[in-house]
């Protein structure tokens, strides 16, 4: 049997920690005492507890169906998703519960009518419930978004995507969203139905708040999960390479790679020239282009991460900055030395003594 080769990272294991933490605080403090809901299996959890008679959900607190859920998932997609990020995101669901069940039993012990009045955070008047909706989902999403650019994930519903999206002909991110839909529909009408805790009210609202959460939630794990650099490629189709590379090199202080190219209709050769900047750098990158070749073709995209030599770093432009330099000088010195040696040989030609 072929051994497993796994590599697990000591910072992944710390991030995904503080991850945890993160979800824990906006989904228990913010999302679960004003009855907002997550999304994907998370909020079905909490979709369990507020089910339950009254006389039982007081000893059922979040973290038991979150594990209970979450685990036979992961379990059964390792096969798929590897074991390394299988055991990333059980450690990822354990702090997560465990954060949970300090916050929800631990904590409440020590501070007498913690959870008296709603939120701890956000307060239980309803004019905080928006409060609690957008930075609830903004809490749970930033830790979903750790999780997914560490390794793991903080709820399964992305396994069962993975696994069942392309059976039913439908994209991961189509599957989860459609899941959500339906959950949202089901806990707006449980609410208009008074099944579930509503304030009093019979209307969608938990759903509508729900859907506030989300929202965001989505918007901050695309921030974190994507890369926080905004970096941008750009290709850069010319016939001037070697003066558009040099002044591209001398302004922004990173490397470039140049393919060659072939116009189709007018069969001239090309060069097209690929770099990666930031997105504050976009402007300058125009100028310096339009400058050396007006008649340059060029292209944008967005990078959401960056791997290998990055951009992030200054440290990085510097090494190459010094490289460069030390190439250069070297070969100035080398042109230098060519020079003294061929005066030399001249003088002697002129009978002069070398």
């Amino acid at each position: 049997m072929e051994s497993l080769h796994v590599h697990f990272k000591p910072k992944n294991f710390i991030m995904l920690f503080i991850a945890g933490v993160i979800n824990a605080v906006g989904v228990t403090l913010l999302l679960l005492p004003s009855n907002f809901y997550d999304s994907g299996i998370s909020g079905v959890s909490m979709l369990i507890i507020q089910l339950l008679p009254g006389s039982v959900r007081n000893y059922v607190q979040l973290w038991i169906p979150l594990i209970v859920l979450n685990l036979p998932v992961f379990i059964f997609a390792m096969k798929k998703q590897g074991i390394e990020f299988t055991l990333y995101s059980i450690f990822a669901i354990m702090v997560y519960s465990l954060a949970s069940l300090v916050f929800q039993e631990v904590i409440p012990r020590f501070i007498p009518g913690f959870f008296e009045n709603g939120s701890p955070i956000g307060g239980g008047e309803s004019g905080n419930r928006i409060i609690c909706a957008v930075f609830g989902g903004l809490l749970s999403g930033i830790g979903s978004g750790m999780a997914i650019r560490y390794g793991g994930t903080m709820d399964g519903m992305e396994s069962l995507a993975v696994m069942f999206a392309k059976k039913i002909n439908l994209s991961v991110g189509n599957f989860v969203l459609i899941f959500n839909i339906f959950l949202y529909t089901l806990i707006g009408v449980l609410a208009f139905a008074g099944v579930i805790p509503n304030n009093g009210a019979s209307d969608f609202t938990p759903a509508l708040y729900s859907i506030v959460a989300y929202f965001v939630a989505s918007k901050a794990v695309d921030f974190i999960s994507d890369g926080l650099d905004q970096a941008k490629g750009a290709f850069i189709i010319t016939s001037k390479y070697n003066t558009v590379c040099h002044a591209l090199s001398e302004e922004f202080g990173r490397g470039l790679t140049v393919m060659d190219g072939r116009g189709y209709y007018s069969q001239s050769e090309k060069q097209v020239i690929y770099c990666v900047i930031n997105r504050f750098q976009v402007a300058k990158l125009r100028e310096v282009v339009s400058r050396n070749d007006p008649l340059a073709f060029v292209t944008l995209m967005d990078i959401t991460d960056v791997i290998g030599t990055s951009i992030k770093y200054s440290r990085v432009n510097e090494k190459f900055l010094k490289q460069r330099k030390q190439v250069n000088d070297a070969f100035n010195n080398q042109e230098t030395s060519q020079d003294k040696t061929v005066k030399k040989f001249d003088n002697y030609d002129n009978g002069e003594e070398p």
